[in-house]
């Protein structure tokens, strides 16, 4: 049948092209990782001026001062708060809480992205190496088949070259998907850090918001 040909031709390429897929997505999960450790170094607040702008926020309640500080400052930690105090200022203690947790999972989807890229070649490279491994096989065998004669004991030694080439794809796919799975979980880790301080230090500004005299007025 037409549909078995065209599946046989395609088993027949090797496992060579399963090969350059995998550099791919490892070249991609590299990408990834330089990309996000670019924007997480960009968008951290300055740590020793952010923590004595807050910690004497809490300490007088002076929310004008908070404000000027935060405002002076990038970071993810600043625009959360800046968020809350923008409608706190109104009066608004549950409205700024609201803010804050709409704006910690704002920032959230932009922190995620591309991680799902490296948990995804992570979950499925050792299976694409797998795939290349039988493609390898298959036609190792397939050249021992067309292999007869007096030649055959010389063309044994290629057709076992080809068998360990093919075996080679599934340890590309572990070499790949080992650091990927690392990369991964240390990008979540990452990621549920800053979102954790972010709950943490809202927490701690709404409380003092509400313990300032007139709350947040």
């Amino acid at each position: 049948m037409l549909l078995e040909q065209k599946m046989s031709q395609f088993a027949l390429l090797g496992a060579g092209w399963v090969l350059w897929l995998m550099v791919g997505l490892s070249v991609a999960c590299v990408s990834v990782w330089l990309e996000r450790t670019l924007y997480f170094i960009l968008n951290r607040s300055p740590g020793t001026a952010f923590e004595q702008v807050l910690g004497a926020f809490l300490t007088t309640g002076d929310r004008a001062g908070l404000d000027a500080g935060l405002k002076e400052m990038k970071g993810i930690e600043a625009r959360v708060l800046r968020a809350g105090l923008a409608v706190a200022s109104g009066g608004q203690i549950a409205g700024a809480e609201a803010a804050m947790v709409g704006t910690i999972q704002f920032e959230r989807a932009k922190l995620e992205r591309g991680v799902l890229v490296v948990g995804t070649v992570a979950s499925s490279v050792p299976f694409v190496g797998l795939f290349g491994t039988v493609l390898g096989i298959i036609k190792a065998f397939h050249d021992l088949a067309l292999t007869s004669g007096p030649a055959a004991g010389d063309n044994a030694g290629a057709v076992m070259s080809g068998i360990s080439e093919a075996l080679v794809s599934t340890a590309m796919g572990l070499a790949v998907a080992i650091p990927a799975v690392v990369l991964y979980n240390m990008l979540q880790s990452q990621i549920k850090g800053i979102c954790g301080r972010c709950e943490s230090m809202g927490q701690l500004v709404l409380a003092r918001l509400q313990a300032s005299p007139g709350g947040a007025g």
